[in-house]
């Protein structure tokens, strides 16, 4: 037997214990679980030369298919540039199983080429770190390897789920000799079964009675994939407590209930509009007695700064396990289930309450923009709604009186934004081109949103009313390296689905050797805002009032997309007018023609300036 068979023995454990997908960056000592992939039929493996990319690569792979993907990299600093995807991957809850390959033990701190103290490499920032054994001749050695291996795959996937190292020591010789096959197994894994706990009845009986005896219940839901079972439990929940349910966009809650199922609640979206209106008495108006929290991070500072000025009594956060953040500094429960699973079993008991009447559904419900809004639309500028929040109906029950003006201010929010975004002789801006874009999306597209402006854009413009996009962002450690690379990822994992990223400059420069591999996207479509600077600094208090502004907050640069796209082989729009923008939307997001770069030339100050009158519009409009 090999002297290596433990480590050939790697892939075969991945592949039973559902690894189907590899990213590894070539190198020398990692050569053993180079080729061992390479050759094991159930795996596929892609090469990525820069680790930094390769590791968000992987991470969009198994964001998207919702399964560990593992990671291959060489001894040294090789494995320290994986770290920013396996922050962002803890903080994200996102499996991914990295394989470093070391030096022996007794060569660490030697002065030995490509060494480094590769143990627990990542710290607090995986969730678990095993040591591969360097010598693998006994039967107990083999075992001890194949049990680490489960193990770290197992953790990998438990909820919360998230990154692990193994790091494997490796001596020389590295390479089979010429003729000699490989051979995969048998191997002995341990597999774990998922458990979802169940609340017990009693306990339940007391949630109810809370509820039923509570009026002003807000739910409030961060970063979460797209999950149709937790929606339609929301809605139902919505519907039996008349509860508001609110969340960004990447909370994945805009998108329609399944055919047959209840359409009638309306998830709240603009909260980073309507909580901007000065306005003491609709903040009063919106406070919660009981929160109801579940999911991760959330992008509205808004939300975050008024839930926190405007403390409920109490706070319940759903989550099945693992540590759990007090993010309003008002949590007084946890409760250990899947939000599915509370939701569905709390949707009924409160024979109480009727459903929100026909008449004050219809003056509540949100009314969305229509899509197709190019620039030839701009002409028109609806009239600026009013904000009637504080006039409950005669018939209304306590908790309808608390639902109304959360409902009345999504649905004023909506149509300010559509009469804002929508006024004729607008400076071309990246703003208004977001709103563009967004309208135009493709039926069951995949939409990737950069950090920085980006991300926060799209989640004060929403998506249209009936878009069923699944929405992502790299909201774990909110970093701009990498995300190119994540939509990338995405884009490999499902080869037939429209992936739409949405970058700017400074996040897409970082990140270019995402596209620096042999594997082709031709589903992925990028939109670049180019306004050649880091543009938030101007948006945001304190930098843009400073006189280092230019030249240490926005390090401006002069670059172009243009010959990144030419290297990488991806069709290229460059825009610099509505007309251009209109003309050149349709193309470049048709299904055909392949890997695409829109490439949007703004100027910063003229972003800046615009979005400012963004925020006064809104601040004078109630």
């Amino acid at each position: 037997m090999s002297s290596l068979q433990a480590v050939h023995n790697i892939p075969e454990i991945c592949a039973q214990l559902g690894i189907t997908d590899v990213v590894l960056s070539p190198g020398s000592r990692c050569a053993p679980l180079t080729i061992a992939f390479a050759r094991h039929p159930a795996i596929t493996v892609r090469t990525v030369p820069d680790e930094r990319a390769a590791a968000f690569i992987g991470l969009g792979l198994a964001q998207t298919q919702r399964r560990a993907v593992a990671l291959v990299c060489t001894s040294g600093t090789a494995g320290l540039n994986y770290a920013p995807a396996v922050a962002e991957a803890f903080f994200q809850q996102i499996p991914l199983v990295v394989f470093t390959a070391d030096r022996p033990p007794e060569w660490i701190d030697q002065l030995d080429g490509q060494t480094i103290r590769q143990t627990d490499l990542y710290g607090r920032h995986a969730k678990g770190s095993f040591t591969f054994p360097a010598k693998t001749d006994h039967a107990d050695a083999q075992w001890h390897a194949a049990r680490i291996v489960s193990e770290a795959i197992n953790l990998a996937q438990q909820f919360p789920a998230g990154p692990v190292q193994v790091n494997v020591p490796l001596r020389e010789p590295f390479y089979p000799k010429p003729g000699e096959e490989l051979t995969f197994g048998p191997v002995k894994v341990i597999r774990e079964l998922p458990g979802r706990p169940q609340l017990p009845t009693a306990t339940l009986r007391e949630l109810r009675e809370t509820l039923r005896d509570t009026s002003r219940v807000l739910v409030v839901s961060g970063q979460h994939p797209a999950d149709v079972p937790l929606r339609l439990a929301l809605r139902e929940f919505a519907t039996a407590w008349q509860v508001p349910v609110v969340g960004d966009l990447i909370a994945n809650l805009h998108q329609p209930a399944a055919a047959g199922h209840n359409q009638h609640p309306r998830f709240v979206g603009r909260q980073d509009v309507f909580l901007a209106v000065p306005e003491p008495g609709l903040k009063e108006a919106l406070r919660p007695e009981l929160l109801i929290t579940f999911g991760q991070s959330l992008i509205s500072k808004a939300l975050k700064l008024y839930l926190r000025q405007h403390r409920p009594a109490q706070h319940w956060h759903i989550q099945q396990a693992g540590p759990v953040a007090d993010t309003f500094q008002s949590l007084t429960q946890v409760i250990r289930m899947e939000p599915a699973d509370f939701f569905a079993a709390l949707s009924t008991g409160n024979e109480e309450s009727e459903n929100l009447s026909d008449s004050a559904a219809a003056s509540a419900a949100p009314t969305e923009p229509g899509r197709n809004v190019l620039a030839a639309d701009a002409t028109r500028v609806a009239p600026r709604p009013r904000l009637n929040w504080s006039a409950p109906a005669e018939t209304d029950t306590a908790k309808e009186a608390y639902l109304r003006p959360w409902l009345a201010a999504e649905n004023w929010a909506t149509g300010l934004l559509a009469g804002f975004m929508q006024q004729p002789d607008q400076p071309f801006n990246e703003f208004s081109t977001i709103f563009r874009a967004l309208q135009l999306l493709p039926d069951g597209s995949a939409l990737h949103l950069a950090n920085s402006m980006a991300v926060r854009y799209a989640n004060i413009l929403g998506l249209p009313a009936g878009q069923g996009a699944d929405v992502f962002a790299n909201r774990g450690t909110s970093g701009i390296d990498g995300c190119t690379s994540t939509a990338v990822g995405a884009a490999l994992a499902q080869p037939g689905r429209p992936m739409v990223l949405i970058t700017g400059d400074v996040a897409f420069f970082y990140d270019r050797n995402a596209f620096w591999h042999n594997y082709p996207v031709p589903n992925l479509r990028v939109i670049l805002l180019n306004n050649h600077a880091g543009g938030i600094f101007r948006i945001i208090d304190g930098p843009r009032q400073q006189p280092e502004l230019e030249e240490f907050f926005e390090t401006r640069q002069t670059l172009t997309a243009e010959n990144t796209a030419r290297d990488f082989g991806l069709r290229y729009f460059p825009i610099s007018t509505f007309a251009e923008l209109e003309a050149a939307l349709p193309v470049f997001l048709t299904a055909e023609g392949g890997a695409a770069l829109l490439e949007v030339f703004t100027d910063s100050k003229t972003n800046a300036e615009f979005f400012e009158q963004y925020r006064t519009f809104v601040r004078t409009s109630f």
